[in-house]
C-alpha cells in the first residue's frame, strides 16, 4: 500500500513537471491539437500556460493558433469602466454558453503608473491604451498574458495640444503601428497659432507621428517617426474602424466647407486617402460613426430617439457598392428603466450623447448593441426583435471594446515571459 501511494505521488509530481501530462498532449497530431485549442475560450487557454512547462512549450509551438473567442463573431467584450481615481477593465467571453458567461475583472499591473486611461484601439489580440490624465503615456497591453509595454515619448511635444490616435496591424508585414495626430499651437503665427470658430479653439498647426512594432523591433529602433503635417482635421476620437489594412477617420466640418469626409490611413504606404461616402442623409452632422462589420466598412447613421441605419460598403473603395443593410428602430432596454445618476466621469466616453452604439455582428446574424453605456442588447434584423443580455457582474457604467483575445505579443507569436 505504501509503495502504491508513493508511486501515485511520484506520478503526479512528474505530471506537474510536464512529463506525464505534457507528453500526452505533445504526442497528438498537430491538427488535433489545433482543434482542441480552437474549441477553448481564450481565458482557459491563458490559464493552461501555467499548468506545466511542457504545456507551455506546446502552446508556444502553436502560439499562432486562435481560440474560438478570437472569431469576430464570437469576440471577447472588454468593458472599460472609466471610474475616477482608478479605471477598471472587465471582460465577457461570448464563446462560452450564455448561461455560463460571467463578467471577470483584469488585474492591471500598470495601474500605479497610469491609473486613468482611454482605450485607443484593439487589434490582433493587443490593446493600445493612452493616459487620459496627462496625455504623455501610451501602453501596449495583452490582457490575457498581462504583457505590457510603455511606448517611448515622442521628441516633439507641444503645449495645448489635441490628439487623435489610431492603432492597427498589417497582416502582410506582421507589423503593429500606432498613429498619433497632434494638433497644436504654432509659435510664430498671430494669436499664438489658434483661432476661435464656432465657439471652440481650432489649432492651425499639426504633425503626424507613427511608431512601428514587429519581430524586428529593438529597444534602439523603438522610436516615433514624423510623417509631416496632417492633411485633414479629424474629429477628436480614435480611429473608428480598421478595414482592408487601413484605419478610418471622419473629418471635422469647416466654416465654409461643412461637408464631412471619410478618410483612410494605409498602414502599408502610410498615406491618407479619401473614401467615397454613401448617398444618404445625415452624414454631415455629428450623429454618425464608422464601424467594421464582418470585414466591411460600415457607416452608422443616427436618427431621432435612438433610431439608426447601417450602410455597408460591400466592395472596398467602390462608391456604388454602398447599400443600406439594416434599419434599427427605437428601443428602451429594461435596464434603462431604472434611473441611475450618471457620474460626471462617464461623459468623457458618452459618444456625444448617443443612445446606442453598434459593436459587432454575431455568429447568429444578430447585431450587438450598447445602450447608454449601461446595457448590452442583441438585435435580430430578420425578426426585428431586441433581447437584453444580462450577465452576472456587469458594471453599472461601461464602454465596450470588441476584442479578439489571443496569446500573441508584438515580437513573437507567444511571449515566454
Amino acid at each position: 500500500m505504501a509503495s502504491e501511494k508513493s508511486f501515485k505521488k511520484r506520478k503526479i509530481t512528474d505530471d506537474v513537471d510536464g512529463v506525464g501530462v505534457g507528453g500526452g498532449l505533445e504526442s497528438l497530431p498537430e491538427d488535433i491539437i489545433a482543434d482542441i485549442f480552437s474549441r477553448l475560450p481564450i481565458s482557459s487557454i491563458a490559464r493552461l500556460m501555467f499548468v506545466c512547462r511542457s504545456w507551455r512549450s506546446v502552446l508556444t509551438q502553436h502560439g499562432r493558433l486562435s481560440s474560438s473567442s478570437s472569431s469576430p463573431t464570437k469576440p471577447c467584450l472588454l468593458l472599460h469602466c472609466d471610474s475616477p481615481i482608478r479605471n477598471g477593465l472587465h471582460f465577457l467571453d461570448l464563446s462560452e454558453e450564455e448561461k455560463r458567461i460571467k463578467t471577470k475583472k483584469f488585474t492591471l499591473r500598470f495601474a500605479s503608473s497610469m491609473p486613468e486611461f482611454d482605450v485607443v484601439g484593439s487589434c490582433n489580440g493587443l490593446l493600445c491604451l493612452s493616459d487620459s490624465l496627462y496625455n504623455d503615456s501610451l501602453y501596449l497591453y495583452n490582457p490575457f498574458t498581462t504583457n505590457s509595454l510603455e511606448l517611448p515619448e515622442c521628441s516633439n511635444k507641444y503645449h495645448d495640444q489635441e490628439l487623435v490616435f489610431g492603432f492597427g496591424f498589417h497582416e502582410m508585414k506582421k507589423e503593429y503601428k500606432v498613429l498619433k495626430i497632434v494638433y497644436f499651437r504654432g509659435s510664430s503665427s498671430n494669436n499664438n497659432g489658434i483661432y476661435r470658430g464656432r465657439g471652440r479653439i481650432q489649432y492651425k498647426q499639426s504633425e503626424v507621428q507613427i511608431l512601428t512594432l514587429s519581430s524586428k523591433t529593438t529597444d534602439q529602433s523603438l522610436s516615433w517617426r514624423s510623417l509631416g503635417k496632417a492633411p485633414y482635421k479629424f474629429v477628436k476620437r480614435s480611429s473608428e474602424a480598421l478595414v482592408n489594412g487601413r484605419l478610418h477617420f471622419v473629418t471635422r466640418p469647416r466654416r465654409h466647407v461643412p461637408d464631412r469626409k471619410f478618410v483612410s490611413f494605409d498602414l502599408e504606404d502610410e498615406e491618407f486617402k479619401e473614401i467615397p461616402k454613401p448617398d444618404c442623409g445625415g452624414l454631415n452632422r455629428t450623429n454618425h460613426r464608422l464601424v467594421n462589420l464582418k470585414g466591411c466598412l460600415c457607416a452608422v447613421v443616427y436618427g431621432n430617439y435612438g433610431k439608426l441605419d447601417i450602410w455597408v460598403m460591400k466592395t472596398y473603395g467602390v462608391k456604388e457598392s454602398w447599400g443600406k443593410e439594416y434599419s434599427i428602430g427605437t428601443y428602451l432596454p429594461k435596464g434603462l428603466k431604472q434611473n441611475l445618476d450618471r457620474p460626471m466621469w462617464i461623459w468623457k466616453n458618452a459618444e456625444n450623447g448617443k443612445v446606442v452604439r453598434v459593436l459587432c455582428l454575431l455568429e447568429n446574424g444578430e447585431i450587438l448593441l450598447e445602450y447608454k453605456s449601461r446595457v448590452l442588447v442583441a438585435y435580430d434584423p430578420k425578426l426585428g426583435k431586441f433581447k437584453d443580455l444580462l450577465f452576472h457582474g456587469l458594471p453599472n457604467w461601461f464602454h465596450t471594446v470588441v476584442h479578439a483575445g489571443t496569446l500573441s505579443w508584438f515580437d513573437t507569436p507567444l511571449d515566454l515571459w
